[in-house]
């Protein structure tokens, strides 16, 4: 197949079409979700640490769930665990927008709702990542992983941009809405065509629990790209704090603060775009370290500046570097593990990539607490500089890396 073709196939495989318009759907509704919790938390306790909170409560189930959603996923129909994950997740949605028109929704009530919606996550995540190597055929994945990431962004800028409108209607509004999209999302995947989960299951025992730890941690490749995103977005995390710098420090009101949480997804659509069609097919491993050092800087960018269209374009810079690793990361995983591991693998890499967002934005609310939301910031920046730095001395196989695919047919190289 031609590299003029493979674009154009993609774009007319309905399969994943489905898979596209689903998770536009989904994140979409997740971030217009986010953005109104954020707003009605920090107006209801003016506290930045329950900003951090609100991250924390949604990474247990990651760390706690990630060796029973591997098996689930590995062992049961993708397309179903993706649908109930949504049927949940339109549940949560309702049960906000309840208690927001009764006025009897609390701080508590809130964070108990999101370690539901965080349970359903740390589920659906690695299923989405698991479902896309069966969506298309292996010569279009990394397109696909691209285009599957700028459904993602475009979720991303449209979720908070509308989350942050709609709110001035209230926040039940909000989350009616948001029930009804993730009820939307339901449907999609239904839609679907199901693929085969593998027939030989071997027995769960201690071995076959930890099996995706074990994978990644006899391939260095894998072990390096993945924990260079846990530490560098847990230090670079500034998604959790934007509240206060939208509403003290940029002295904006919720349109501002919907606006600055679509920046990142500005840059990272951009991005995304572009990767989806033009393949990476040299010095991958470099891009990667090279894009991560772009994200920090781009935060030390961000904490300083006392302008919006400024701190605006820091954000777009930070989505888009951030965008180049990730698409890097998801390709290097799903293109050199075996189908039958799938599942397990991405469960682990969602249990530290998801973690480190809900960790860093605990990090940011906690520091912030202590020394302000400026310092908290600029250390993040400054920490994810250093972490690169580390990486390539830790990781050197990671900076050779020329393409995504193995080097051998074994996809385990």
């Amino acid at each position: 197949m031609t590299e003029i073709a493979a674009p154009l196939s993609l774009k007319r495989h309905k399969p994943f079409a489905l898979f596209w318009t689903m998770r536009v759907t989904t994140t979409t509704a997740y971030f217009m979700q986010s953005v109104a919790i954020g707003w009605q938390i920090y107006d209801m306790t003016g506290d930045p640490l329950d900003l951090g909170l609100v991250g924390l409560v949604q990474f247990i189930p990651l760390v706690l769930l990630a060796v029973v959603v591997g098996q689930i996923i590995d062992r049961c129909d993708r397309r179903a665990v993706a649908r109930i994950c949504q049927i949940v997740k339109a549940i949560c949605a309702l049960l906000l927008a309840y208690g927001s028109a009764r006025g009897s929704l609390g701080r508590d009530a809130i964070f108990a709702i999101l370690l539901v919606v965080g349970t359903a996550r740390a589920f659906e995540t690695p299923t989405l990542h698991a479902l896309l190597p069966g969506v298309v055929p292996p010569l279009l994945l990394p397109r696909a992983i691209a285009a599957s990431a700028t459904a993602n962004q475009t979720a991303i800028i449209g979720g908070p941009a509308l989350g942050g409108l709609i709110y001035a209607f209230g926040p039940t509004t909000v989350y009616a809405c948001c029930a009804a999209v993730f009820a939307l999302a339901s449907v999609l995947v239904s839609l679907m065509p199901r693929h085969a989960t593998p027939s030989a299951r071997k027995p769960i025992n201690l071995e076959n629990l930890f099996a995706g730890f074990a994978y990644i941690r006899s391939h260095p490749i894998l072990l390096g790209a993945i924990s260079l995103d846990l530490f560098v977005v847990m230090l670079g995390s500034v998604t959790g704090l934007l509240p206060i710098y939208a509403r003290d420090i940029l002295m904006t009101g919720p349109w501002g603060l919907g606006l600055l949480r679509s920046a990142p997804a500005v840059g990272a659509l951009l991005m995304s775009v572009w990767l989806a069609h033009a393949a990476i097919e040299r010095r991958a491993g470099l891009l990667m370290y090279a894009s991560t050092a772009a994200f920090g800087l781009s935060i030390l960018v961000f904490a300083f500046s006392r302008s919006l269209v400024l701190s605006f374009a820091a954000l777009v810079v930070y989505g888009a570097s951030d965008a180049i690793s990730v698409v890097i990361r998801m390709a290097l995983v799903q293109m050199r593990t075996p189908n039958e591991m799938l599942g397990r693998v991405m469960a682990v890499n969602s249990m530290f990539t998801g973690s480190s967002g809900s960790l860093g934005e605990f990090r940011a609310g906690l520091v912030a607490a202590w020394f302000g939301a400026i310092t908290s910031v600029a250390i993040g920046g400054f920490g994810a500089i250093v972490m690169v730095l580390a990486w390539m001395r830790f990781f050197p196989d990671l900076a050779r890396v020329k393409t995504m695919a193995p080097e051998d047919p074994d996809r385990g190289s």
